[in-house]
């Protein structure tokens, strides 16, 4: 099995990715957060930064471009394919009003038509292989099967499912039954995301789907980062990652305060693998003060038990 990082704005940027992979072995490949091209055809500083050379980094990665205009699609892949990647992935899954209202994102999905031009046109002229992380569609899933006789036509590289649809966000069930039916229709690979938040999980899945090769997980690995680690997550590796990581992190925002706030995203998630953190959660999410962080969250690491498995409750 093949495990890959899902990409998750806010949460896994650069910074995340390399500290992630250097205290927490055992993924296969980080997808990054999507970049949206604009008519100005040039990336930010912070694009540029989130977008490093490929052979500046140890580990395997895959940049992801949200955007319904050929034209852009095709600029981003060679700007990706100049920096070293030999993959591009195309974002059919953010459910995000923002951006399905533009049409893009999970917005695709509402004009097959649409869609599968857009396809012909990328896939006639993308200098690199495309891979498609897509979700059932937009309303119902019944919406899936036109939506798959559309991917089957293209050579995709991999094909992520998220069961569910755009309506649904990551709420519901997941829609087993119809991910039943990639796997006994699709033509192209495919990988599974949704909901794995555990190894037993994760051994459940390849149970269930031994022809299914790899899988892409996204909260669950946020909130237990050692879950794919040879030995797991232990206090000590969490500590010395999210030391590091407010060490990087106050350095690149210019200030401790900012990066005390994007750590407290993690931490939503990260609370959820230790035994009784209730209280001093509480407090987390309440302080402004950097220094009372770093007390509260010395006080997590060496006081409270971690749990046998994450409690993915949120």
């Amino acid at each position: 099995m093949r495990y890959y990082f899902a990409p998750m704005e806010g949460l896994t940027d650069s910074v995340y990715r390399r500290l992630h992979h250097k205290y927490f072995p055992g993924v296969d490949r980080y997808y990054m957060p999507f970049f949206s091209p604009t008519v100005h055809r040039q990336l930010t500083q912070r694009e540029s930064r989130e977008l490093p050379e490929a052979d500046s980094v140890s580990f395997a990665a895959v940049p992801q471009v949200l955007t319904k205009v050929t034209e852009d699609f095709l600029w981003a892949a060679e700007v990706i394919r100049n920096r070293g990647y030999d993959e591009v992935n195309l974002n059919l899954g953010c459910p995000s009003g923002t951006v399905t209202a533009k049409g893009k994102g999970a917005g695709m999905l509402t004009d097959p038509e649409d869609l599968d031009r857009f396809l012909d046109d990328v896939f006639s002229r993308c200098p690199i292989a495309i891979s498609v992380k897509t979700r059932l569609g937009m309303h119902t899933p019944e919406e899936f099967p036109a939506l798959l006789d559309i991917f089957n036509r293209y050579p995709i590289r991999e094909l992520t499912v998220h069961p569910r649809v755009r309506q649904e966000f990551y709420r519901s069930p997941i829609h087993f039954d119809w991910f039943d039916y990639a796997v006994e229709n699709s033509k192209n690979r495919l990988c599974y995301n949704g909901n794995l938040c555990t190894p037993a999980q994760i051994r459940e899945f390849e149970k269930k789907y031994p022809q299914i090769n790899s899988v892409m997980i996204g909260r669950g690995l946020i909130g237990d980062p050692g879950m794919l680690t040879p030995g797991g997550t232990t206090a000590a590796a969490l500590e010395a990652f999210f030391s590091e990581l407010l060490e990087v992190y106050t350095r690149d925002f210019g200030g401790a305060r900012n990066a005390m706030f994007r750590l407290k995203e993690n931490w939503f998630y990260l609370l959820r693998r230790f035994e009784g953190s209730e209280k001093l959660g509480k407090q987390l999410r309440k302080t402004t003060d950097v220094n009372v962080y770093k007390s509260i969250t010395s006080e997590i690491f060496h006081t409270l038990p971690l749990a046998k498995e994450l409690r993915a409750d949120w």
